[in-house]
């Protein structure tokens, strides 16, 4: 971050009839104000709050488009406000983290994050990651199927739901996107690498994220993840979607 970021001044901060709200939440305030400032010349409404209880206040007060969640919280790590998170309510979160080991960011995807940045950042790599998550989770391309099927188990592309029967399964936007892909390329085999630059769009990646989204996924949709029969795992190359009626 330069000093230019930190001095930059910031709009009024007044709400507008279709900007992306942001709710950060870091007990940083000099990051917290640098980051509020450089989305807000972004064209991004933010509210900053330093603690994983304010964070879920905030979010049932008025719900904002996208949660920036730091993992070192006060009180309450930043995985458990994560899975609160989740538990309560579906919408991308994007995790901010110091640890940049495998292991560290495998945690923050498997406590639900969709994505994470590390510190420290650049602004800009955060800004284009926040537009990523926000352009996947509008509402999808209305000149494709909108539904979906594989017998009791299906898709809403226009709600981003997903179903098995009448139950909703509670999939992150990076889950469903991954899920979506597969199942419209059915029986294709994908490599991990493929998946990360044709299903977010990243040209470089950790592969292990694709890994964990698998897995998370199969927990969700499979009736026994430890022998899936829909998201299946090819040897050597990567993953592919099997329908298990025939379509």
């Amino acid at each position: 971050m330069t000093a230019e970021d930190v001095a930059a001044p910031g709009p009024t901060g007044s709400a507008r009839d279709g900007v992306a709200r942001v709710l950060l939440v870091d007990d940083d305030p000099l990051l917290a104000r640098v980051v509020s400032r450089y989305l807000q010349r972004h064209g991004l409404e933010t509210e900053w709050v330093s603690d994983g209880q304010a964070a879920l206040a905030a979010v049932e007060r008025h719900r904002p488009d996208l949660v920036l969640l730091d993992v070192m919280l006060p009180g309450r790590h930043g995985h458990h406000v994560c899975r609160d998170l989740r538990v309560r309510w579906d919408l991308p979160v994007l995790m901010l983290t110091a640890l940049g080991d495998e292991d560290a960011r495998v945690a923050g995807l498997e406590a639900g994050a969709d994505d994470y940045v590390c510190k420290p950042f650049s602004p800009r790599e955060l800004l284009l990651r926040i537009r990523s998550l926000l352009r996947r989770t509008a509402s999808g391309n209305t000149s494709l199927p909108q539904l979906i099927r594989d017998g009791d188990f299906s898709l809403d592309l226009s709600r981003r739901e997903t179903r098995v029967g009448q139950r909703i399964l509670p999939l992150t936007a990076r889950e469903h996107d991954l899920l979506q892909f597969l199942m419209q390329h059915p029986g294709v085999n994908f490599t991990r690498q493929e998946l990360l630059e044709r299903v977010w769009g990243w040209s470089h990646g950790d592969l292990s994220t694709v890994t964990v989204h698998v897995r998370r996924l199969r927990e969700k949709i499979e009736d026994d993840p430890a022998r899936p029969m829909r998201l299946l795992t090819v040897f050597g190359v990567g993953y592919r979607y099997e329908y298990r009626e025939q379509q």
